[in-house]
């Protein structure tokens, strides 16, 4: 157990002081930002109330400063003005700038006050002198009632602070607008009921004392608690920084996933129809590589491949479009992307010269397009898919040609009448 509660302490630590360093460098860019310079002193004190009661250094501040388990004190100042910092910051994030300044001037004072009252209490009443590790400090000091008054002092100042974190962070996620802040704002409310859990727990183990019942049982309980919200807490009030990120690289790698599933369609349309391409195409190989802007790119993949649909509709009626649907055994809707696919395979492997004005406009019935790009491209991508099923199956289609349609299952070959579709 002492080395998870450990392990757990250098992970604390690492990503308090690693989240300080992160925002360190908005505050020269935001000097008046009193939120932020809230949320910089909160992960400073977070990462400093796991690095100094550390065995390997706790006994080293100590011995520096010529004071047994004096890191329990620091620890302990240092998690109350951390409680004070993220206060102020909650009331910054949701109040008005005026009422904010207000509010977090009372809670700076009130937490001042018990701060200034924890540190009196700390020369008249301390931990004992000697103890293995930081944890057992704790459960030999509260033996001594005096201590385990001033304990139970500590834990209510936290409590309230981790009560009120609860209660202002349910209350700014019912109004935030940005999804990670949301998450981030959850985040850290779990981490504030875990530290809310350790309180009770380590004041169960203070009841212990008095009524004479052994509460170390309960030790792995209350770290675990306490070390485990600390961190979610940090990690709570750093998503909403690093968040966004996450979300721009999943729709990078999305945009670039239906880019290249989208080339079959977009190639075969290109063969027939050259003039929709604004760039010329790449060879595959070269195509696997990601573009440099991948959004545009999908973009410009969608618009080439309605021109192509467009420059391509030459009068296939719904009665060939049935005929076709009918010899090959699949749905006779046109309207699915199966059906548009079959459309695009009719065209493409029987291609007519494209006119402006056709005279004779097809009585096909048209899907009509989408307002959401996300949702062409989805319809795009099933469409692509149905157009690479019919490739793969070596189905030619003789609509418009009023020869049937014939279906082979070996490979096809160019004739040298028209396009065919490559598919790899």
């Amino acid at each position: 157990m002492t080395a998870l509660y450990t392990a757990l302490a250098w992970i604390c630590t690492f990503v308090g002081l690693a989240a300080f360093a992160y925002r360190l460098p908005d505050l020269r860019r935001r000097p008046r930002d009193t939120a932020l310079w809230a949320l910089c002193v909160y992960f400073l004190c977070s990462g400093i109330s796991f690095l100094v009661d550390l065995d390997l250094i706790r006994l080293k501040i100590s011995a520096f400063l010529g004071l047994p388990n004096i890191t329990s004190l620091i620890t302990q100042v240092a998690v109350v003005v951390l409680t004070a910092a993220q206060q102020v910051v909650l009331v910054h994030w949701s109040a008005p700038p005026a009422e904010a300044r207000r509010r977090s001037r009372r809670r700076v004072l009130f937490y001042a006050a018990a701060l200034a009252a924890l540190v009196t209490a700390s020369f008249h009443v301390g931990p004992v002198a000697k103890s293995e590790t930081a944890t057992s400090t704790i459960l030999l000091s509260i033996q001594d009632g005096r201590y385990a008054l001033y304990m139970s002092g500590y834990l209510l100042i936290c409590a309230i602070g981790q009560w009120e974190t609860v209660r202002l962070s349910l209350r700014f996620t019912r109004v935030a607008n940005r999804q990670w802040l949301v998450v981030g704002m959850r985040t850290v409310t779990v981490g504030a009921s875990l530290i809310l859990v350790y309180c009770v727990t380590r004041g169960i183990q203070i009841a212990g004392t008095r009524l004479h019942f052994d509460g170390a049982a309960l030790d792995p309980v209350q770290w675990t608690c306490g070390s485990v919200g600390a961190l979610l807490q940090v990690t709570g009030w750093t998503i909403p920084s690093w968040g966004i990120h996450l979300t721009r690289a999943r729709g990078w790698i999305r945009s670039y996933r239906a880019y290249l599933r989208l080339r079959p369609l977009w190639q075969a349309l290109h063969r027939a129809t050259p003039d929709i391409a604004l760039d010329p195409p790449r060879s595959w190989p070269r195509d696997l590589l990601p573009p440099r802007d991948p959004h545009y790119s999908l973009y410009r993949r969608v618009v080439e491949i309605r021109d192509g649909q467009l420059m391509l509709r030459a009068g296939l009626s719904q009665a060939e479009f049935s005929r076709v649907a009918r010899s090959l055994g699949l749905p006779e809707d046109p309207t699915t992307p199966l059906g548009e696919a079959l459309q695009l395979r009719a065209a493409v492997d029987c291609p007519t010269t494209p006119s402006a004005e056709p005279s004779e406009p097809s009585d096909m019935p048209a899907r009509p397009p989408y307002e959401d790009f996300r949702a062409e491209v989805a319809w795009l991508t099933e469409v692509a898919a149905a157009f690479r099923s019919l490739g793969r199956t070596g189905t030619r289609t003789g609509a418009g040609s009023g020869s049937g349609t014939d279906t082979g299952t070996g490979t096809d070959t160019d004739t040298g009448t028209g396009p065919r579709t490559v598919t790899r």
